[in-house]
């Protein structure tokens, strides 16, 4: 079972969100059928307590039922049972009944605060399920009217106005407040659910336009090209057809046009598929500290050491590595780091707060598997796992030729700490990082 540390934001919002209107239903549960119980005792009517604690308890755990279905309603994730809404409001009806019945009996005489839950904690329950599946303009006609009645009923048992009002004001202001927050809570919800949902399409909307970018890119290298080769190699039928021998120069041109795009087209798809390493470096500065996340980036100039095929990989490790962060866990601190260890270029990126099981460190996850495919193809190796203190880490090495092996390693194998000649720092979020 994860840990609070190791969830992501929204899980830890659906957690606080739906505990705090679990914890405003059976608070109230309890404290009415504690109500239902001690003043049916002082009045001598015992049948009552029995009653209001069997259907006050039968209740709360249909309300509770009924709560779970209509916040996923509220959040459009399902639907309520018609059977269970009239269940709850039949036994919130017999509760406000049963309470209505101890707080007319000598209710003249009675002043204590308790005479509001018996008058309404019995259908509280009910009305939370209530307010999350009608407007709110609804819940405040429906719960002023009930409270009003109720009043109505007291002031036919012969409360005084004291007691009335009282009872009215405390009954408006609990059943109001209630609803409040049971709604400010599942609307919360909703809202961080929909920005998740905005970041995914936002996501998909980039993935589709560098799509688009790289189709247009496509058709301006092949579309003059292929109209070129058309029309050459239709001049160069007719040519044959008349037994010229300028049809063979037509055809050599558009062998030599072919030939072109081909390579045209190639580094097309060099420059779609291949990732620059500085370039990546500062996307990733930038892009952690428009999140709010305090990013630090020290990169030496050991990268120059390595070819351009390796230098590409790591400037994959550095995009995927940055998405991660973004896409996992709640960071509030990312360290990149490019150095020398050992005849070897080492990146280490590594984050706190990390959601630690989706990241599954094991290889599971394509990103981390493709990564490696890329670093064992020039010879490089990944490691990815979480460290102590809720932390992640991703380390990359590749062997480069020419690296001293006395140059620098931080104190966890990464690069950077110390250094012969100091790399450059460039820190985002408007904090440095110790």
């Amino acid at each position: 079972m994860k840990g609070w540390s190791g969830r992501g934001k929204l899980a830890k919002i659906n957690i606080y969100s739906r505990g705090t209107v679990y914890f405003t239903h059976w608070v109230n549960a309890a404290f009415f059928v504690l109500m239902i119980v001690i003043e049916p005792i002082r009045e001598r009517t015992p049948a009552i307590a029995v009653t209001g604690v069997l259907t006050g308890t039968v209740s709360a755990f249909v309300c509770a039922r009924l709560l779970r279905r209509a916040m996923d309603a509220y959040l459009g994730q399902g639907e309520v049972s018609r059977v269970l809404l009239v269940a709850g409001g039949a036994l919130g009806a017999v509760n406000a009944g049963l309470g209505l019945i101890v707080a007319m009996t000598g209710v003249v005489d009675r002043r204590d605060e308790g005479l509001v839950y018996l008058a309404v904690g019995g259908l509280i329950p009910f009305l939370l399920v209530h307010s999350l599946l009608v407007p709110v303009r609804t819940t405040v006609l429906v719960q002023g009217s009930l409270v009003t009645g109720i009043t109505g009923l007291l002031a036919l048992g012969g409360a005084p106005w004291s007691t009335l009002v009282g009872t009215f004001l405390s009954a408006a202001f609990m059943t109001g407040w209630m609803a409040f927050a049971v709604i400010a809570s599942m609307w919360g919800l909703k809202v961080v659910g929909e920005l998740r949902d905005a970041r995914d399409v936002r996501a998909r909307l980039a993935v589709a336009e560098e799509r688009l970018r790289f189709g247009r890119d496509l058709h301006d290298v092949l579309g003059r090209n292929l109209a070129v080769v058309a029309l050459k190699s239709e001049l160069a039928v007719q040519l044959a057809r008349r037994g010229r021998a300028e049809a063979v120069d037509q055809m050599v041109e558009v062998q030599q046009i072919a030939q072109d795009s081909q390579r045209e087209v190639r580094e097309v798809v060099r420059g779609y598929r291949e990732a620059d390493l500085r370039v990546e470096l500062e996307g990733a500065r930038s892009v952690l500290g428009a999140a709010g996340i305090i990013c630090k980036v020290i990169a030496d100039e050991v990268d120059e050491l390595l070819p351009a095929p390796a230098r590409s990989a790591l400037g994959w490790v550095v995009r995927e590595a940055t998405t991660n962060v973004l896409r996992h866990g709640d960071p509030r601190r990312c360290t990149i780091s490019l150095g020398a260890v050992g005849g070897a270029v080492v990146l280490v990126v590594e984050n706190d707060r990390a959601d630690t099981a989706s990241l599954r460190p094991d290889g599971g996850g394509s990103g981390l598997a493709g990564l490696r495919e890329r670093l064992a193809a020039v010879g490089g190796t990944l490691e990815a796992a979480p460290v102590r203190g809720a932390r992640f880490r991703v380390t990359a090495r590749i062997p480069a030729a020419g690296v001293p092996a006395a140059r620098g390693a931080g104190p966890d194998g990464g690069a950077g700490a110390k250094q012969e000649a100091p790399g450059r720092e460039a820190v985002a979020g408007g904090e440095d990082v110790a």
